[in-house]
């Protein structure tokens, strides 16, 4: 068992209950605890909830909380069985800094697909492949030839126990996998995962069932790569199985990233803003943030803005690898923002929807929209006070000005404890680091013609 703190009912998913009901009634613990694995099948799972919603976890954080106390993961092994275990399933994506970005002009001449309308992860595909930079990734030129589901047909693999130095043998028989998109050159074939938001990890799987699929049917060198698209920049991690046969055997290679356009923000733009600012007052009834990864509350303004108009805080922990409060946490700081509304009612639960604001942000092209982000943070009074430090200091945060942070907040409310205190700053530096950050010298970007 983790020493995970224990949740309560109204902090679990509907996957977090099914599969609590699952584990009362089968000896799942037992027989990982004295075989290894335990086999489930499709038809037994769906007596709680639907398989498909209760064993598709992209991220780690997705798991169920059961999982999660007790290190497991879930593995399809064929079309309709699972296997449940101690599985070393996901992978880390690496915290690279300073990585080029690369910038790929606009597709003008079509009309069908356009680069402030991206919202689905075959949306980001398809650009990426047709503005060319799928080319510049591989170094080649290459065709888009394979996407959907396919059965995965016969084969076996060892995968690594995160409690013991041991591995556990897999058989896999025509399971199913997903490709988000095949591109084939003249001497590989490069398989793409893609994710339409800011994410920490990935399952393996995803990549290694196609992986294994194409190479028993190729003779061409297949290419594992993930996809991250978040806030208009395409991240590309491209890697390695270095055992073909062995899952964890998954080895980092390089790291690119790419973007449409030389839509720039010069630093001189966030400055004028500071100085033209009207302080708003804080909202009433709405937490102060505590989202740190401000790209992740952009992700989820875009999705809600282009595909999913009203979303619940349970929908929002799925789709966006969120854990149930994270959602909370990220809604409720788009919310303080005045970019999203709450809708609460005992029969549906809790709803998000934008708010007209949030729409007139959301329909600018990336520039403006991100500036004008960067307003309604600035227009809050600690974030403003915080920022014009930061200015006035040459832009450090060491410790005298994270001190000067904390003077603020407490002549501010004088009653919020250390710990408050401790995680309002923590939020405040990075929303500040996310604002600089989009004005990353143009001498870091190289633009493609």
């Amino acid at each position: 068992m983790s020493d995970k703190p224990e949740k309560s009912d109204t902090e679990k998913t509907k996957n977090d209950l099914a599969w609590e009901r699952l584990f009362e009634k089968y000896p799942i613990l037992e027989e990982i605890n004295s075989r290894g694995i335990y086999k489930i099948s499709a038809k037994v799972i769906n007596e709680e909830r639907e398989a498909r919603l209760m064993t598709k976890f992209d991220h780690s954080v997705q798991l169920p909380y059961i999982f999660q106390q007790n290190n497991l993961s879930i593995q399809p092994d064929s079309r309709g069985t699972y296997v449940i275990g101690n599985f070393e399933s996901y992978k880390k994506l690496p915290k690279k800094k300073s990585i080029e970005i690369q910038a790929f002009p606009c597709l003008d001449d079509i009309e069908t697909l356009k680069a402030d309308k991206i919202y689905s992860e075959f949306s980001a595909l398809l650009y990426a492949y047709n503005s060319g930079i799928i080319d510049d990734l591989l170094d080649q030129k290459v065709k888009f030839t394979i996407a959907g589901r396919m059965s995965t047909g016969k084969f076996s693999y060892s995968i690594r126990s995160l409690l013991h130095n041991l591995c556990h043998e897999i058989n896999v028989d025509n399971s199913q996998c997903e490709i988000d998109g095949g591109f084939e050159g003249e001497d590989i074939l490069a398989i793409i995962e893609v994710k339409n938001q800011n994410v920490e990890d990935f399952l393996i799987r995803q990549l290694y069932y196609p992986y294994r699929l194409w190479t028993e049917k190729t003779t061409k060198q297949v290419i594992p790569i993930f996809l991250s698209y978040s806030n208009d920049i395409f991240n590309f991690y491209i890697y390695e199985f270095e055992d073909y046969k062995n899952y964890n055997s998954i080895s980092f290679v390089e790291q690119k990233r790419y973007q449409i356009g030389l839509d720039e923000i010069e630093f001189e733009d966030i400055t004028s803003l500071v100085d033209i600012i009207k302080i708003k007052p804080e909202p009433e009834g709405i937490p102060f943030p505590q989202a740190n990864v401000f790209a992740r509350v952009v992700d989820l303004l875009i999705q809600i803005h282009g595909f999913n108009p009203r979303l619940s805080q349970e929908d929002i922990a799925i789709n966006y690898a969120f854990k149930l409060r994270q959602a909370e946490y990220y809604a409720d700081a788009a919310r303080y923002l005045g970019l999203l509304q709450k809708d609460d009612n005992k029969e549906q639960g809790i709803f998000y929807s934008m708010t007209e604001k949030g729409h007139n942000i959301m329909e600018k092209t990336t520039r403006n929209r991100n500036l004008a982000l960067v307003e309604c943070i600035i227009e809050k009074k600690l974030f403003n006070s915080t920022f014009k430090i930061y200015l006035e200091k040459g832009g450090r945060m060491n410790k005298h000005n994270r001190d000067l942070i904390r003077q603020i907040l407490v002549n501010e409310q004088p009653k919020l404890s250390e710990k408050t205190i401790k995680r309002r700053s923590s939020t405040v530096f990075a929303w500040i680091k996310w604002i600089m950050e989009l004005t990353q010298p143009s001498d870091n970007r190289i633009f493609n013609r």
